[in-house]
């Protein structure tokens, strides 16, 4: 009896002890989310409203080469300040997520968050995204290492996956997003465990933080509710079918550009990835009259909405702008790929769109979102999430479940990125008690 009685005030002992642990942690994670919210609204605010903002203003001959320019800044950031660091962002939170070895330390953090700032500032045609989550993954590993009593072996991934979903939650307003992506996107079919609620903890106080600052307004606010029928689901299936295949393409444009990026002249590649990116923003100007092909491309997925657009310019823009996406990752360019697959979706549904008979543009458009982004960076959860929360209209969620599946088959088990993997090791931590 006296056995029992010890061995069960051993176990109410050891689980006030997890529940207290448990409580540290999430208030970790919730710092760490406030952190990172902080961090991505100054990101945001230097480089979208300090320069891009009046970077655009200016006229068409010199707003050409800018990006080319931008590149060439930010070559000068990675070889200088990060003796040699590469442009990866996003793929720098995967490597080290499944690789305990890889660190993420301060000085090519600093370099790449140069690089970012010219690359994304000048109008390469990549988003904030990469970098935010980035830097979140950043804040939250450092944190993590000053205090190593409230993690196990096993939890060594915890506080980084929490600021990585709170930097995607803050960039684009939509908290849920935030913890889906951060804990879709490690793996191809498969979610990262074990860290659900610090990454939603993180990514509630990351978007508070930035829409205390920013505003709460909808990334792409819609209006009214629009119904479906068999006709449009089937049509988003169509979507996706299409949207995969396309997808699976742009991802090996971006593959490619990698490896040009890693190559052994990487001045040589810059300059022709400048003067590439120049050629296209005249083509661009010459097909619409707009400078489509300058920025992360919100405003491409407005040009898009109209209604009347011939179906020739819209797979050209498309095609452009993936090249141009290409050319700036092969340039070494420093940003983020989510907003790119987001407007190339944008602009395959408002083809299909225009292929369908009284098809609901805005319908397509949003579905061919969730396809397009889903499949290009295998997260079909996170991408649904996205176009519900960036819409204001849950209604998408069906057609778009619809279309990123099919999306998904249709992607095969290629990814914009090299780090995924298959699934996660189901590996039992013995000091963890699972």
């Amino acid at each position: 009896m006296n056995l029992h009685r010890l061995v069960s005030a051993n176990r109410r002992t050891e689980l006030r002890h997890l529940m207290s642990r448990q409580h540290q942690v999430v208030l970790v994670a919730a710092g760490t989310g406030v952190a990172t919210g902080l961090f991505v609204a100054l990101l945001d605010w230097l480089v979208v409203r300090q320069i891009f903002e009046h970077v655009v203003r200016l006229r068409p001959w010199l707003l050409a080469p800018l990006p080319g320019l931008g590149l060439l800044g930010a070559l000068a950031a990675r070889r200088y300040i990060g003796r040699g660091a590469s442009a990866a962002t996003a793929d720098e939170y995967l490597h080290a997520f499944h690789d305990p070895q890889h660190d993420l330390p301060w000085r090519p953090f600093v370099a790449r968050m140069v690089a970012a700032i010219a690359s994304v500032g000048t109008g390469a045609p990549m988003g904030l995204e990469g970098p935010s989550l980035y830097a979140g993954a950043t804040f939250g590993l450092k944190l993590q290492r000053r205090a190593p009593r409230l993690f196990g072996i096993a939890d060594r991934r915890v506080l980084m996956v929490a600021g990585a979903a709170a930097a995607v939650a803050a960039i684009f307003k939509a908290p849920a997003t935030g913890a889906v992506f951060a804990l879709e996107v490690p793996y191809q079919n498969d979610l990262a465990r074990r860290m659900l609620l610090p990454a939603l903890v993180a990514s509630a106080t990351g978007y508070l933080t930035f829409v205390s600052i920013n505003g709460t307004s909808a990334l792409f606010p819609v209006d009214g509710t629009p119904a479906y029928a068999i006709r449009e689901l089937l049509g988003a299936i169509a979507v996706g079918i299409v949207a995969g295949i396309g997808a699976r393409t742009f991802a090996r444009m971006l593959r490619y550009a990698k490896q040009l990026a890693a190559g052994p002249r990487p001045l040589l590649t810059t300059l022709i990835a400048g003067g590439s990116l120049a050629a296209m923003f005249a083509l661009g100007r010459i097909l619409t009259g707009e400078s489509l092909l300058l920025g992360a491309g919100y405003q491409v997925v407005t040009w898009a909405s109209n209604p009347g657009r011939s179906i020739w310019i819209l797979l050209a823009i498309l095609g452009l702008r993936c090249l141009a996406t290409s050319a700036a990752v092969a340039g070494g360019g420093a940003g983020g790929l989510f907003i790119p697959l987001v407007v190339g979706g944008a602009l395959t549904g408002s083809v299909i769109s225009g292929l369908v008979i009284h098809g609901d543009l805005t319908l397509f458009i949003v579905i061919g979102v969730a396809a397009f982004l889903g499949a290009g960076y295998r997260v079909p959860l996170a991408a649904v999430m996205f176009v519900a929360e960036t819409t204001g209209r849950p209604s998408f969620i069906v057609p778009g479940l619809l279309a990123a599946v099919a999306a998904e088959l249709m992607m095969g088990s290629s990814s914009v990125t090299k780090y995924q993997q298959q699934a996660e090791a189901r590996v039992v931590d013995e000091t963890s008690g699972d």
